[in-house]
């Protein structure tokens, strides 16, 4: 379950509080009292046996006794009662409810009696051990915070009851307001996905702030995340970021991939902006609930004391923001009244005597600019003005929080003189801050959601399920080595597998022997002019730890020689240890090449993560890397190249040519590509991956598997991100002999739409679209092409001789996979010919393998050749009560004879 009955919980029309109290400090009088209070228009049934009046409201002796089923009840009686009160409600007809109560833990047995005593009744859980569920926009606090919430636009969902109340009491000193406060409490049932998916389509909420310290369902969570901040800004604080300790791994990317950097990849990748402290969080409340986002963020600024000015700037190019350039007409309407010492500069110093009037005159000029996006007001105080006066000025200035439609952040420095000038502020609806740096930052929130909003939506040259791949060649070798009862591979058995992934590896040469490696050695020594020795073992997994290494040697003799000093170090060092040979390689040493590291570790909440950054022995000391989470692209895989400090290196500098961008991609593709085809794959380091600008080589490879997963099918079922589903690609014939491929929609795919709709008519884009416009914006384009493979999937046919785009089968299901509702859309020139049929067929075919409960479509009367295409494959059609002239097209996928020839 996932939304299903959540709309009881947050749209009720009747609550029951079992539990309610008459006893003064008892949790079930303050709940009561809070709800009594609010001004909930719904009905309002306290349960207790012990009354029968509480709060003016009769009091009921048990469920049974309710009149009718309550939308919501709020429990909070022992913990032995609540799975009984849950079956209760159930039979009642009641689909949601709130438990407060705690000490239903796994160890008692209770929580899992609560969840079977639901579940017969898809009756929804929030908590145990919460807080209780706030709506502010109905009046109903149903719970035990110390303050009522205003009514607002900003949702808080947070797993913590304590920053719940402490974010409502600084709310309400701010004067902001919330369309939902959720305390999500142990989440025996309702998680944060759930909460995300139902705030998303809220009408009446504009942002979303999170409380997180830990994610129960990862897929869940980033494909709600995903969908939600597409549509909205979604700001989260994630606590325990320094809890997990640094763990003893067997390989560099387990050392370096630590939980919290996880977190953070997992939250760039849903379009998250992570905050790191509560301060922060209350900041992004701040500027959230006052304005909607900037696209932009180019700032002007205007202040009485340059000092101030200065460290706003500072703090700007921190965070990588925009300093205004005021125009020449600005700069000219600014010298006309402010003194001769201004700063004739942005930021606008109007100098430490500025009188109210001054304020006003300089704001107004500078939001006028057509490169300002949004606006900051610093006020220093001094014995020349007054801190008040001027806010009272700015006060008067704005509307809704903005001059001209610019958002304006006030920042009144002191604290004795600035405390009601901050007050003034905050009634007159002007964002307010305590120092220049916190404003920055809120400004970060408002422009960060655009720049998160273009990450999802860029789109790659080509994906990594393009990765030219031997997957069996790969597979025998995992099916070998578990065989053996290893679960680490040798160096040349892991090397063998990144060839098969298409990755450039060194020539290798294995010899059990002194002897056999000066043999080996003379061989590659004529082509690569020396050589490298390294330790060959099935139980030693850092070779340079125990000396096994041996680099640049120039004839077979000082190879022997190397292959015995290896003996003894290891001997030495770690005595009984296995030594099953040597390798012999060419020795590389690419002219301008960079060492690098690409690893794969699992993370215990969100699996498979992918590391990339500096290699080489010294990697875990220089820490110059970055993680993702797999698939990759070439445009995720350029995001965490470019979060890394040596990506600069790579770009090339001075006389050094750059690296070979494309060959590094190719090997992130490769890996994260192993990742979705075994899912037995564990750990994986390619250190040092030697890149120039004449490609890449990986020079060492280590892979962990385990073994007891060595027979799991592919997709990798761990992964947080559902991978391309290309095995739901097939060939197709139809009427003329025509070819084309089905398969499911990519990134890329976008660039295909313009010749698309070319030859698609206005009144086809019409009947489909709703809309007579043959044009189709280049933002709806990427949605088009950029979704999940989860709730929603779509499907083209692709003609394998052109490559165009002949046509597009698309599936939207809820989050329940209860419903789901479908379009499709056929280039006018090829419709006809039984393309409309077999995308359609193909579509409920992923239907009915997906589990989706029922596929519908909303369809126009005039669409006639829809229609009899839907009656042909079984749907049900009927009238569309909403839409005069429409019609509804139902099928049960489960239930459907589907044909469809491959």
């Amino acid at each position: 379950m996932t939304i299903r009955n959540l709309d009881h919980a947050f749209q009720p029309r009747s609550v029951a509080i079992i539990g309610a109290s008459g006893r003064p400090g008892a949790v079930g009088k303050v709940v009561l009292d809070n709800v009594l209070a609010g001004g909930f228009a719904g009905a309002v049934w306290p349960v207790n046996p012990k009354y029968a009046e509480l709060g003016g409201k009769r009091c009921y002796h048990a469920v049974a006794d309710l009149p009718e089923a309550p939308d919501l009840a709020v429990i909070m009686t022992p913990p032995q009662s609540v799975p009984g009160l849950i079956a209760e409600l159930g039979a009642k007809g009641t689909r949601a409810a709130v438990v407060l109560t705690a000490g239903l833990t796994a160890e008692s047995g209770l929580r899992q009696q609560m969840l079977d005593a639901a579940k017969p009744y898809l009756l929804r859980i929030i908590g145990p051990n919460t807080i209780g569920l706030s709506l502010p926009p109905l009046g109903l606090n149903a719970g035990f915070a110390h303050l009522p919430a205003r009514a607002g636009r900003l949702a808080l969902i947070s797993q913590s009851g304590a920053i719940a109340t402490t974010l409502i009491d600084w709310a309400a000193d701010k004067e902001l307001g919330f369309s939902h406060i959720i305390s999500l409490g142990d989440m025996a049932d309702v998680d944060v996905g759930d909460c995300l998916d139902m705030l998303a389509n809220d009408p009446g909420t504009n942002a979303i702030l999170m409380y997180l310290e830990t994610v129960s369902n990862p897929l869940k969570f980033m494909s709600a995340a995903r969908a939600a901040s597409r549509l909205k800004p979604v700001i989260a604080v994630k606590s325990g970021r320094h809890e997990k300790a640094a763990k003893a791994a067997a390989t560099h990317t387990g050392a370096l991939a630590g939980a919290d950097r996880v977190v953070d990849a997992a939250l760039r990748r849903a379009g998250i902006l992570r905050v790191t402290e509560l301060a922060e969080l209350f900041d992004a409340a701040e500027v959230m609930a006052r304005f909607h986002p900037l696209a932009s963020g180019r700032l002007g600024i205007v202040t009485n004391g340059g000092g101030a000015g200065v460290l706003a700037v500072d703090k700007l190019m921190d965070e990588e923001g925009d300093l205004a350039d005021l125009s020449p007409e600005t700069l000219d309407a600014l010298n006309a009244f402010l003194p001769e010492t201004w700063s004739h500069a942005n930021p606008v110093d109007i100098i430490g005597d500025a009188p109210p009037e001054r304020y006003r005159r300089a704001i107004a000029t500078v939001a006028a600019d057509p490169g300002v996006d949004a606006l900051m007001v610093i006020n220093c105080p001094t014995a020349l003005g007054s801190p008040a006066a001027a806010a009272e000025v700015v006060g008067e200035l704005v509307t809704a929080g903005s001059v001209n439609g610019k958002p304006v952040l006030a920042c009144w420095l002191g604290d004795h003189a600035a405390r009601p000038a901050r007050h003034v502020l905050q009634k007159a609806g002007v964002a307010s801050f305590d120092t220049p740096g916190e404003a920055i930052q809120a400004l970060s929130f408002l422009t960060g959601w655009g720049q998160r909003q273009q990450a999802l939506m860029r789109v790659p040259a080509r994906r990594g399920e393009d990765v030219i791949t031997d997957r069996h060649a790969a597979e025998a070798i995992f099916v070998k080595v578990a065989a053996e009862g290893r679960a680490v591979l040798t160096e040349d058995e892991a090397k063998q597998v990144l060839k098969a992934y298409g990755i450039r590896i060194t020539e290798t040469l294995v010899a059990e022997t002194p002897e056999a490696v000066a043999a080996a050695a003379e061989t590659l020594l004529p082509d690569a002019g020396a050589v490298v020795v390294k330790l060959l073992s099935k139980t030693i997994s850092h070779k340079s730890d125990v000396g096994g290494v041996v680099l640049n040697i120039g004839n077979g003799a000082d190879a022997a020689k190397a292959a015995r000093d290896i003996i003894a170090r290891v001997e030495k060092a770690r005595p009984g240890a296995r030594i099953d040979g040597f390798t012999i390689q060419p020795m590389i040493s690419l002219s301008g090449s960079h060492e690098l590291i690409i690893g794969v570790d699992e993370d215990p909440i969100f699996g498979p993560v992918i590391l990339f950054g500096a290699g080489g022995t010294s990697v875990e000391v220089l820490a110059d890397t970055a993680i993702g989470l797999p698939p990759f692209d070439d445009v995720l895989g350029a995001d965490i190249i470019s979060r890394t400090r040596i990506s600069r290196l790579l770009a090339g500098y001075r006389d050094r040519p750059a690296a070979d961008r494309q060959s590094i991609l190719h090997a992130l593709n490769a890996v994260s590509q192993l990742v979705v085809d075994f899912p037995c794959l564990k750990a994986l380091d390619i250190n040092p991956l030697l890149a120039s600008a004449n490609g890449s080589i990986a020079l060492d490879a280590r892979i962990e598997i385990d073994p007891a997963r060595i027979d799991e099918p592919a997709p990798n079922p761990r992964l947080a991100l559902r991978p391309y589903p290309g095995e739901w690609t097939r060939g197709i014939l139809v009427e003329g002999n025509q070819h084309f491929v089905l398969r499911a929609i990519k990134p890329s795919d976008v660039a295909l739409y313009p010749a698309f709709f070319e030859k698609v008519t206005a009144e086809d884009i019409r009947l489909r679209f709703n809309q007579p416009q043959r044009r189709v914006p280049q933002d709806m384009l990427l949605r088009f092409t950029q979704i999940d493979y989860d709730r929603e999937m779509a499907f083209v046919a692709i003609d394998p001789e052109t490559g165009a785009l002949g046509g597009v089968a698309r599936l939207a299901a809820d989050p329940d996979r209860d419903k789901a509702e479908y379009g499709i859309l056929v280039r006018s020139d090829l419709q006809g010919i039984g393309l409309g049929w077999a995308l359609l067929s193909h579509l409920l075919k992923y239907a009915r393998t997906a589990g989706i409960g029922e596929v519908f479509g909303t369809i126009s009367a005039q669409n006639r050749k829809m229609l009899e295409m839907c009656e042909r494959l079984g749907f049900a059609v009927s009238h569309d009560p909403n839409e005069p002239g429409g019609s509804i097209a139902r099928i049960f996928p489960a239930e459907a004879a589907i044909a469809i020839e491959d």
